[in-house]
């Protein structure tokens, strides 16, 4: 009879363990649109030039944001950041756009946007309006790429080295992990 008690309370605490687990690794939804401050770049076109050099002007970009947004801890704080420093992001875009050759510049908005669902990691944003950056280069008609400016998903400044390269991770999966 003890034998099968204890049998019956290791499935429990298998069963519990296992529920645990799939609740730690499961995408996280219903994450509130007000939280998160989004980051937006549109190529000009879907041409492997414009996208390649779309790729460029993101990692400019990226690369100066990290250090600026290292310690921010609010989202109205990264929101101040953002609209203080459009005009450098515009020049940082279009800084990248000449040195690649390209006759078209870039335009910087700072306002509400529509996204569709997308998951980062563990975190999944549901469709709908957020804060965003907006960065649009030339007609802004390409494939675009988007990820999150706060909390600083898509960004973190190390240093490897003597060089600065940006690692892309999550913030908010490390924290879940934890």
């Amino acid at each position: 009879m003890k034998r099968y008690i204890l049998i019956f309370l290791m499935l429990i605490v298998f069963a519990v363990a296992g529920t645990l687990l799939l609740i730690s690794c499961a995408p996280q939804k219903g994450a509130d649109p007000d939280d998160y401050i989004r980051i937006h770049v549109r190529a000009n076109s879907d041409s492997d030039e414009d996208q390649t050099v779309k790729l460029a002007v993101r990692d400019a970009i990226v690369q100066y944001l990290a250090p600026l947004s290292a310690g921010i801890t609010s989202k109205s704080e990264m929101w101040t950041l953002l609209q203080s420093r459009r005009e450098e992001i515009r020049r940082t875009a279009n800084d990248v756009l000449v040195s690649c050759g390209y006759g078209y510049g870039s335009r910087v908005i700072i306002g509400r946007e529509t996204f569709p669902t997308r998951t980062y990691g563990e975190l999944t944003l549901e469709a709908g309006e957020y804060d965003a950056i907006v960065v649009s280069l030339g007609t802004g008609e390409g494939k675009n790429w988007w990820c999150v400016a706060f909390p600083p998903m898509c960004f973190l400044a190390s240093e490897q080295t003597g060089k600065e390269e940006i690692e892309y991770r999550s913030w908010l999966a490390e924290l879940f992990k934890k």
